[in-house]
């Protein structure tokens, strides 16, 4: 089968940074689905594990955490999908990834792809998807439902893909949402996505909130920097509020303090986590990516597809990523076919 791998990490201007190759087709077992991949997007995992370092691999590595495609077969343990049923999920980061003609995958972190979408634009949403809800239901403990209706959120990085998806669903839980962008088309698409209030992440947060009337805030969603934050999240996050936090700090930070005095909630988000460790509550992705396929077919969540860059290629893979590592990308990026 066609793939597109590594086996050195090198910066992505070396056209051996990402390389197709042919590699075995892979037989399902267990919970195993085999899904013909339709369509793949980019997101920051990809870049971060392709980043140069030192190491070369002894067989080509796939990368690709986002996919949407056909099933093909099924491992002998299967009970949630057959072959033919299309699909949508983020996959297992200790697993070859999705940028292969074929993938294994667990059906349990699996969902039935939105009707309403070509697997194009559908291929965009889940790894978004679920790292937004676990991080503000399942890590963050605010209610999908409406319990914490009014309270304020402040996403840091809304135009993002993840701030994105973060925006509209804390919206749908009834939440008052303040993003952050600082170029008038990201101020736009945070807009779009339903932020009530937009402010600007290059200049102090602090003085803008109270412009707004807000001297503190409930919850902090932080998808950006966690160093760079630190020190004003401490300072803008109300006694007994809640952070949460998806991007690994480059140093050590003081984790007492203010936060400790707050009795602040600190809480970490990676959707890789049920499946790397094989928790128990792993089908609570199957379970959000159905219910999330639901409200898109609805038109309750919209999409976050800007650009589809052509077939799965190594060149075109390598401008997806250069492109997500300028750090200009709104939305977010897809390839289709083959």
């Amino acid at each position: 089968m066609k793939a597109v791998a590594l086996t050195r990490y090198l910066p992505i201007s070396d056209p051996e940074s990402l390389i197709d190759v042919e590699l075995p087709k892979p037989d399902p077992r267990a919970h195993d689905l085999l899904v013909r991949v339709e369509a793949v997007s980019v997101n920051p995992v990809d870049t971060k594990q392709r980043a140069p370092k030192p190491g070369v691999e002894a067989h080509p590595k796939v990368l690709g955490y986002d996919a949407a495609g056909v099933v093909e077969a099924v491992g002998a343990d299967v009970t949630l999908f057959k072959p033919g049923d299309a699909v949508w999920y983020a996959g297992d980061i200790t697993r070859p990834g999705s940028n292969a003609q074929y993938q294994l995958v667990d059906e349990r972190i699996v969902g039935h792809k939105p009707k309403t979408l070509d697997f194009a634009r559908a291929a965009a949403l889940p790894l978004t998807t679920i790292t937004a809800w676990e991080l503000l239901f399942d890590r963050m403990r605010l209610d999908l439902d409406g319990t914490d209706a009014g309270k304020s959120l402040l996403i840091i990085a809304g135009a993002g893909g993840v701030g994105s998806i973060a925006i509209q669903l804390a919206r749908r839980a009834g939440l008052v949402v303040i993003a952050t962008a600082s170029r008038p088309e990201t101020v736009e698409w945070c807009q779009r996505m339903g932020a009530q209030h937009v402010i600007d992440h290059r200049q102090p947060l602090a003085p803008q909130l109270a412009a707004l009337g807000f001297a503190t805030v409930d919850a902090i969603a932080n998808l950006a920097d966690t160093d760079r934050y630190w020190t004003t999240m401490g300072e803008l996050i109300a006694p007994q509020g809640r952070i949460g936090l998806i991007v690994e700090p480059k140093g050590p930070l003081l984790i007492g303090g203010v936060f400790k005095t707050k009795c602040v909630t600190m809480a970490w988000e990676t959707m890789f986590g049920r499946s790397r460790f094989g928790t128990s509550d792993m089908i609570e992705q199957h379970r959000l990516l159905d219910r999330a396929a639901e409200w898109i077919d609805k038109g309750e969540l919209k999409n976050t597809h800007t650009t589809t860059l052509g077939v799965i290629s190594a060149t075109n893979l390598r401008k997806a990523h250069a492109q997500l590592e300028s750090g200009t990308t709104i939305g977010k990026i897809t390839l289709a076919g083959w």
